[in-house]
């Protein structure tokens, strides 16, 4: 059998931000197409035309395009499979359903909303309280299983309502190999008649995967393991409809857990627990509530990517930083995990540390600007952004802390914090500062070294100890007890900038 060409695809529904888990899943198929020399393909399952939210393919494509994961084949890229939204491949979907019918493994049904809800009603006992449309229920129902067929052809002939629904087999065992659970089995009793066409002509998702990874020649389909109750009827349509050989190798993905590990992590847990879960902020057009995202947040794309593929993943050493290229060298479905992952915020700030240590300044510039101009921080010249950033990038752990580390680098602080120099302030000090400006406004030399050297031998001079002088220093200059060096604080603000904090603090004094 010739080797097929890997073709993988990331199929959302348009319904809402984008959750981790999914842009793990986005991330798994990226890097499994890229390790094979394969395609990444995003399709978009808008079949479901109610739950369709408005700007939620633009925010998908956007959240793809800032993790760095673009597809091969896309609404947006184009590609030989074309279209890549099933709401414009509706009528291909059609044929298949009405071919299932005709080879006996679908039927029409025409029952109402009300008969339905009467059925639930009515089948609903203390061991089955949820009763479903299945091989046994459906015997009761109205469909062409129970019809005579001039009936059904005369409610067909007036345009009645009517879904196709699979007609699941009794009693039967379906096995499929898993590329990370192995072998999984199901028996079809288990299973209900799920609707592959609805009655707006619509597929369900069921019938659309299942002709759309056909027709696009998907060789592995990677999804979450919530999908794994769903593989039986898919599995079924592949054989129905004469496409086994062609059928994808399946690997149903672990959950991203609660911290706590109870459960699978929802937006609401990171609402109550203060963290996001979606990639970049979603504002709900129709109720206006707006969600956190990783971006937003202050987070690197290479480190929310990196996080994620730690989530349920690992290459079997001790590494944990990848770089998206090692992420492709590296990465194998054999080393994903069974178990669910847990989700943890501050290994995710952790991650985001490490990458703002690693990478250089020119490279952070843009998103520290950015955030420091949204602060209102007046930046102006991105040499000495530049080097800020080399300073101060070893103090942050995501990017809205470079506004606190470098804000007084471009503008004076607004408060002073006094209190931590006056209990043990004393004449002396006053002094030593007071020659320090004469000092420093007669020399020619204005380096961190030079200035450091200067400050040391008056120290001596005035028998203080250098030590006792540094922090009010720092204080006087950035405001509170924090950031990266003093002497390279005061080479990059300049000397008049740096003797008019110290004048400012002395007076306050």
């Amino acid at each position: 059998m010739t080797k097929r060409k890997v073709r993988v695809r990331f199929a959302p529904s348009p319904t809402g931000g984008l959750h981790l888990g999914g842009v793990r899943t986005v991330l798994f198929n990226y890097l499994f197409a890229r390790k094979h020399g394969g395609d990444f393909i995003l399709r978009i399952e808008d079949t479901d035309q109610n739950r369709f939210v408005e700007g939620a393919e633009d925010y998908i494509q956007d959240t793809l395009a800032w993790c760095g994961l673009v597809p091969d084949e896309s609404p947006v890229h184009g590609g030989a499979f074309a279209p890549y939204r099933q709401s414009e491949r509706k009528e291909r979907y059609r044929a298949y359903a009405e071919q299932l019918v005709k080879d006996g493994y679908a039927y029409y049904a025409f029952d109402t909303p009300e008969e339905l809800e009467q059925m639930r009603i009515q089948f609903k006992t203390a061991e089955n309280p949820s009763p479903q449309y299945n091989q046994v229920i459906r015997e009761q129902m109205r469909n062409s299983l129970t019809m005579p067929e001039a009936e059904v052809q005369a409610l067909l002939d007036a345009g009645t309502t009517y879904v196709i629904r699979i007609k699941m087999p009794k009693d039967e065992t379906l096995t499929f190999t898993d590329m990370i659970r192995g072998e999984v089995s199901f028996n079809t009793s288990q299973v209900d008649d799920k609707v592959l066409l609805k009655g707006d002509g619509m597929p369900t998702y069921h019938l659309a995967v299942v002709v759309d990874d056909y027709q696009m020649e998907i060789s592995h389909a990677f999804r979450g393991e919530e999908w794994l109750p769903s593989a039986p009827v898919h599995l079924l349509l592949w054989k129905y409809l004469g496409w086994e050989e062609a059928m994808p190798e399946w690997a149903h993905l672990p959950l991203i857990l609660k911290p706590d590990g109870n459960g699978k992590l929802s937006k609401r847990d990171g609402d109550r627990l203060g963290f996001p879960v979606f990639a970049m902020d979603w504002t709900d057009p129709k109720t206006a509530e707006k969600t956190t995202g990783f971006r937003e947040r202050g987070f690197l794309p290479e480190a929310f990517v990196n996080m994620l593929a730690m989530l349920g993943w690992n290459d079997g050493t001790d590494q944990e930083l990848f770089s998206l290229e090692e992420l492709v060298e590296k990465f194998s479905m054999e080393r994903v995990h069974k178990g669910g992952a847990k989700f943890d915020y501050e290994k995710a700030k952790w991650f985001n540390h490490e990458w703002i240590k690693k990478t250089p300044a020119d490279q952070l510039l843009p998103a520290v600007k950015s955030a420091l101009l949204a602060n209102a921080v007046p930046v102006t010249d991105d040499i000495v952004l530049e080097k800020v950033i080399g300073l101060v990038k070893e103090r942050c752990t995501l990017l809205p802390d470079f506004v606190q580390q470098s804000a007084f680098f471009f503008s004076q602080p607004e408060n002073i914090e006094i209190s931590a120099i006056q209990p043990k302030w004393d004449d002396k000090k006053n002094l030593f500062f007071a020659e320090l400006i004469r000092a420093w406004e007669l020399s020619t030399l204005w380096e961190a070294s030079d200035l450091e050297k200067e400050f040391k031998e008056l120290a001596a001079a005035n028998q203080l100890k250098p030590g006792e002088l540094m922090l009010p220093f720092r204080i006087m200059l950035v405001g509170g007890k924090y950031g990266p060096g003093v002497f390279d604080i005061a080479e990059i603000i300049g000397r008049e900038a740096t003797l008019a904090r110290i004048k400012h603090t002395l007076q306050l004094l």
